[in-house]
């Protein structure tokens, strides 16, 4: 009951008593800031008020989302997310065969993974081992060990070591992708994401092993999520050009993480939701690995997403 009250609280405090108070009293409407410099890893970042992190995986946080609409009833929303993107992204930049098969086959990559984790067919897969397939997926784009995962799978540390002895066993790419560029931070002091933009990491050489091992850490996941930053920036420019250009009244009105919002006029719907898919789709055209978009539309930011 005390946790359940601290989380409506902060919802309380959080947005319904302050978002009201940001309303612009000439439009109506919020209008937040995005920083293009200020994450490390290139994404933006969004303030007053943080439209990022409006949560969506807690009931009572997905009814904040509803109060996000359209400027009229002659209006819907539009909202257009990357399916799996850091993990698509890991595929190409390892150049992974198993992971990049699974992909451009159309397979479930959770269920893939846990098929040759546990060595069963894909068929024989358990929605259980899909799971712990799908958190050793995120975990180790993370750069968690065997404690870490442990933890949020909630298994003996030996199970989890041996969990992530078969994972790279099946992703021996991935291994190697890893392997190799913390070499390449320690020698040049960064790494790249795939459009070749920069992060220098200071610590990388660092004689304190918690420091060279957070550097590490962030070496092996920054050219995952900072190539997924360049990405959805180089789509939102080409958007913008191409609403311009149609003279199309449609606004890009959010960008959350690998997530952009639309406010469309209902008229230009038909229009429109194809110019979109086909930009995010194809920001970066040279990739092997398919890229998703997850469409969908409402009278509310809840309903669209």
């Amino acid at each position: 009951m005390i946790l359940d009250y601290r989380k409506l609280a902060k919802l309380k405090s959080t947005y319904v008593d302050a978002l009201p108070k940001l309303i612009n009293p000439k439009t109506g409407r919020i209008h937040s800031s995005f920083n293009q410099a200020r994450a490390a890893t290139g994404r933006l970042s969004s303030d007053n008020p943080n439209l990022q992190n409006i949560p969506i995986r807690d009931e009572a946080g997905r009814k904040i989302r509803k109060a996000f609409e359209p400027r009229d009833e002659n209006h819907v929303l539009l909202a257009a997310d990357y399916s799996q993107i850091e993990l698509r992204l890991i595929a190409e930049i390892s150049q992974d065969e198993a992971m990049l098969d699974a992909f451009v086959n159309g397979h479930d990559i959770h269920q893939a993974t846990a098929a040759g984790v546990f060595n069963k067919k894909l068929d024989e897969v358990t929605p259980d081992e899909r799971r712990a397939a799908k958190t050793v997926n995120f975990a180790i784009i993370y750069g968690a060990g065997a404690t870490n995962l442990s933890k949020q799978l909630n298994i003996p540390r030996k199970e989890a070591t041996v969990l992530i002895e078969n994972y790279f066993k099946q992703y021996k790419g991935l291994k190697k992708y890893m392997t190799e560029t913390v070499e390449f931070a320690r020698e040049h002091g960064y790494v790249l994401t795939l459009m070749g933009r920069r992060r220098y990491l200071r610590d990388i050489n660092a004689r304190n092993g918690l420091e060279r091992s957070n550097s590490e850490r962030i070496a092996i996941n920054t050219p995952i999520q900072g190539t997924a930053a360049d990405m959805i920036k180089v789509a939102m420019i080409n958007i913008h050009r191409a609403l311009k250009e149609g003279n199309f009244k449609t606004k890009m009105i959010m960008q959350v993480h690998d997530e952009l919002v639309f406010d469309i006029p209902k008229e230009e719907l038909e229009k429109v939701s194809p110019i979109i898919e086909d930009l995010m789709k194809n920001a970066m055209p040279q990739l092997k690995v398919p890229i998703l978009v997850g469409m969908d539309t409402g009278k509310n930011w809840l309903e669209a997403h």
